[in-house]
């Protein structure tokens, strides 16, 4: 696939203006870098063109989003991230309405029915994957009598099946990005409830993905715990992977720094093991044993052994001899 790099601005903090108010300083104040991040949102627009399959798609997936993705409704001529400069209009629709990833949709003869996935970082373009739509069903199409809908507040599973999500570069990057799309808001506990739907993605061996929308149904058991099943209820597509672009290596550098105040902080002699858990070591200095004092009873002294035999000896040599 092809790759495309450009010429990144300076990293640094987002140039967000100046406010006047004090509304305005609360607003830019809010949008500010933070130690702990909030929930990602993310921005859903249209290219130049774009057909019935690319619209749906997107409704379907603002739907999955649950009220993290802002849709814009407009065509977009000028938004062509693959192309030198295309991405600048789209690093401003993502600034003015706090996005940090996108979901384009476009449809042309030589890419139909396409889908580009990205993230932003510091108000930049940090990577993205384009994918073709081969086969679409919505949520809509599936109708079914009492169809489970996704809750606001709560939380997708996914599960990533197939060899190509571990070694393919493209896939994995892909991966990235819809975990990252679907995450949400962080949180220390969720309610069992709140873990409603799964998100199915299968990498197939001819390079083709499949990603599947199913609900989590607790029917009764009889026992205290339900049966649980999954019931597909869109939306359902077969994507294959065309172009993708990584980010710049001083912009991941930067990226995957970690703040020093949210750094735990490290114990001497501790270690964290997936299996035993925390464990620990022990430094013990070496011992003398030659001067190790042993605790003896009073039974045990050489002086107490040696009256004893002595006492035993005298009476047997004073016993009488029986002949």
């Amino acid at each position: 696939a092809d790759q495309v790099q450009t010429n990144a601005m300076p990293i640094g903090a987002a140039a967000l203006g100046e406010a006047k108010t004090g509304k305005g300083k609360r607003a830019l104040l809010k949008r500010a870098p933070k130690e702990v991040e909030d929930g990602k949102r993310a921005i859903l627009l249209c290219g130049g063109k774009a057909s019935n399959t690319v619209q749906e798609a997107l409704r379907d997936f603002q739907l999955l989003l649950r009220g993290r993705g802002q849709r814009l409704t407009r065509k977009n001529e000028n938004v062509k991230p693959f192309d030198v400069g295309g991405e600048t209009e789209l690093e401003f629709f993502a600034q003015r309405n706090d996005c940090s990833l996108f979901l384009l949709g476009s449809h042309s003869k030589k890419r139909p029915h396409n889908l580009v996935l990205g993230r932003f970082f510091d108000g930049h373009l940090y990577d993205m994957v384009e994918v073709g739509i081969e086969t679409f069903t919505s949520f809509y199409d599936m109708k079914k009598e009492n169809k489970p809908k996704p809750h606001l507040g709560g939380k997708p599973m996914f599960a990533f099946a197939g060899e190509g999500f571990e070694n393919d570069p493209q896939l994995k990057q892909l991966r990235l990005i819809l975990l990252d799309m679907f995450h949400g808001e962080n949180v220390s506990k969720i309610n069992l409830k709140g873990l409603d739907s799964v998100l199915l993605c299968t990498a197939m061996e001819d390079g083709r993905v499949l990603f599947k929308h199913c609900a989590v149904v607790l029917k009764k058991s009889g026992t205290r715990v339900p049966n649980v099943k999954l019931e597909e209820i869109g939306p359902c597509m077969t994507l294959r992977v065309r172009r993708a672009r990584e980010a710049l290596p001083s912009m991941a550098k930067e990226a995957h720094r970690v703040p020093k105040g949210i750094k735990p902080k490290k114990v001497k002699n501790v270690t964290d093991d997936p299996v035993m858990g925390k464990r620990g070591r022990l430094y013990v200095p070496q011992q003398d044993f030659d001067s190790i004092v042993y605790k003896k009873m009073k039974g045990m002294k050489r002086e107490r052994r040696e009256a004893a035999a002595a006492a035993s000896d005298a009476k047997r040599e004073a016993s009488p001899v029986e002949g």
